[in-house]
């Protein structure tokens, strides 16, 4: 597959924002200004499974062959992490910041963020393995949704936190948890925001968005009100958010990528298929 670049014209005075898409053809790196997507271009070949970006700038990636970090958000600085196939990963705070990671077979494991000469350090990696639970289907900074529920990361394990039937976690500000049950919120315990089955969630810990099974889109406002049902034009299904400074960002599994900065969607297809993930930029990390 030939590299995919697009050009547009941005606004001088927006600085471009980096946004990252794990698909099928790889990972793909693409400029958004405000809500214009502008170029971009196949990164990393790879069948990409997920990816997360932490606040120091690394990039962290899951393939079907290896997980691999690169600092200061740059694909091409990528290096092999010794953990091997992954399914899903995610940057932890904590006494030591960490990345964590999950394989097919169920497995976790994290290791510390180095601290040094970043390559040395990769090269180096110590993971310690926290325990293994069925289908693991979604990791989010220390919450794991699986086919038994919701799981916390530890420094030493992992714990069974509720629910049952998780598809997709959101780990920052209060965590949410999308389950084939209904959509919840975690405060005195999860609490049921919205029944039925759901199958993303994603959340910058103000404002939060969500993709129902029947592909209805829900979001929240930064104020905490009611989730609302959105009307957001594409075709595609829905299979993840991320934010930007400027806007909300979506990825359809189609290769289009959306953004809204207060105007209404804007839509531009990538050219791959099979997206899994999207993330934006340096991210916090809880």
């Amino acid at each position: 597959m030939p590299t995919i670049r697009e050009k547009r014209v941005y606004d001088d005075a927006a600085t471009p924002t980096p946004v990252f898409v794990a698909a099928e053809q790889g990972l793909v790196v693409a400029q958004l200004s405000d809500d214009a997507v502008g170029e971009f271009s196949l990164a990393h070949r790879c069948t990409a499974r997920d990816l997360a970006t932490g606040p120091d700038g690394t990039l962290a990636l899951a393939t079907d062959e290896s997980l691999l970090l690169a600092p200061d958000a740059d694909p091409e600085r990528f290096h092999e992490t010794g953990f091997g196939p992954a399914t899903g990963v995610s940057f932890v705070d904590g006494p030591e910041r960490s990345v964590a990671a999950v394989d097919e077979s169920g497995r976790i494991a994290r290791f510390p963020l180095p601290a040094g000469e970043f390559a040395a350090s990769i090269a180096d990696a110590d993971w310690t393995d926290l325990g293994r639970v069925d289908d693991p289907r979604g990791l989010d900074g220390r919450l794991l949704a699986a086919a038994d529920g919701v799981h916390r990361l530890t420094a030493s394990g992992v714990d069974h936190a509720g629910l049952d039937d998780a598809r997709d976690v959101a780990a920052r500000g209060a965590p949410l948890a999308a389950t084939g049950e209904g959509l919840y919120e975690l405060g005195n315990g999860w609490m049921l925001a919205r029944e039925g089955a759901h199958e993303a969630v994603a959340t910058d810990g103000e404002q939060a968005h969500a993709v129902a099974v029947d592909e209805t889109v829900l979001g929240r406002a930064t104020d905490g009100s009611e989730w609302t049902e959105l009307d957001v034009p594409t075709d595609g299904r829905i299979t993840d958010f991320t934010y930007t400074a400027e806007a909300v960002v979506a990825a359809t599994g189609s290769g289009s990528l959306l953004a809204n900065a207060g105007d209404g969607w804007r839509s531009r297809a990538i050219g791959v298929r099979g997206v899994r993930t999207i993330a934006a930029g340096p991210q916090s990390i809880e």
